[in-house]
């Protein structure tokens, strides 16, 4: 008896958040919209890629299929810019896409109630994930936003209680999987910590390293030509650094963008005068997950020696910051 539980609580462990499901059946309409294609697509590190595509008749679309675990999607018509987010799982889902408005109405799905039921609030400033992890401990979705939204609004130490808050039926989840990695990576870019070594190349190709800048005060920072908040922060970096450039402070840029062109004429149109780095492969670069950097603007701050003194310092707290170190 004692080795069929054995047995019975493996088996269990390494369903992950895998389904047992033969598949799944998503019936579904456009609003206003009767032909045309509707693409399915998949999930990977903040960007989406095509994985399966259908034509409309009558505004009605169907994608049958199977996944090895409930994990989010995206579907999107052609003319849908940015596809309506949900989870797939291996079930009959009945699906409307408003195409005007970008979103998503979903019968039949466990996981999108609670993904759809939490996607309005899950930005607010006064949201608890604690309690959406409490309240659905072995749900992928619940793993999901932790991962996707709170690695870089929690405390290191905030992160590592909500996380083994988690289910052990979920330690196969990719969300899981990541997010332990991410942990691993902010445990080594806290205060007091050397910053890791890395080199990429400048807007000339050519390869630079971070140790090159030892013996100055180092704003690593991280941005992008695409990101709004960052070029609004912009002005405000180029302020510190013109104060302090003749004092033993740089500042180097690490852009997580992909079109070279767009990078460059970022640089010149926000006067952006120091050194600037990028292997142009957007959320792909290593160098972000190097330091466990989730979401943009991000920075750190480096004293002569290369050890992490501020790190996502902005506005007043970056001007008064190395007002008290360089002064």
């Amino acid at each position: 008896m004692k080795q069929l539980w054995t047995i019975v609580l493996i088996s269990i462990f390494f369903v992950g958040c895998q389904q047992e499901q033969k598949g799944y059946v998503i019936t579904g309409e456009v609003v206003g919209v009767s032909e045309g294609k509707v693409y399915l697509k998949y999930f990977r590190n903040k960007m989406f890629f095509d994985m399966d595509s259908t034509d409309m008749e009558n505004g009605r679309f169907t994608f049958v299929g199977k996944v090895e675990a409930p994990l989010l999607y995206g579907i999107a018509t052609e003319g849908m810019r940015y596809p309506a987010q949900f989870f797939l799982e291996n079930t009959r889902m009945s699906v409307v896409l408003d195409e005007a408005e970008g979103n998503i109405q979903i019968k039949g799905s466990p996981a999108n109630e609670i993904f759809l039921g939490n996607a309005a609030r899950i930005q607010d400033s006064d949201y608890n994930i604690d309690s959406l992890v409490t309240k659905y401990p072995d749900s992928p979705v619940a793993a999901f936003y932790l991962y996707r939204y709170f690695t870089y609004q929690l405390s290191l130490e905030e992160l590592k209680t909500t996380r083994n808050k988690l289910s052990l039926l979920l330690a196969s989840c990719p969300y899981v999987v990541d997010l332990d990695k991410i942990i691993k990576q902010l445990e080594n870019v806290q205060i007091g910590k050397v910053a890791p070594e890395f080199s990429l190349p400048d807007t000339a190709g050519v390869s630079v390293s971070l140790s090159e800048f030892r013996g100055k005060f180092v704003l690593i920072d991280f941005w992008a030509a695409w990101c709004p908040p960052c070029r609004k922060e912009n002005p405000n970096v180029v302020n510190v650094f013109n104060e302090y450039k003749d004092k033993g402070f740089t500042v180097l840029g690490i852009s997580l963008d992909s079109d070279r062109g767009q990078w460059l004429k970022a640089i010149h149109d926000d006067n952006l005068t120091w050194t600037h780095l990028s292997d142009l492969t957007y959320w792909d670069s290593e160098i972000p997950a190097l330091y466990g950097v989730r979401g943009i603007p991000a920075n750190v701050l480096l004293n002569p020696d290369g050890v992490i003194i501020a790190t996502n310092i902005t506005g007043e707290d970056l001007q008064n910051k190395l007002k008290e170190v360089i002064n």
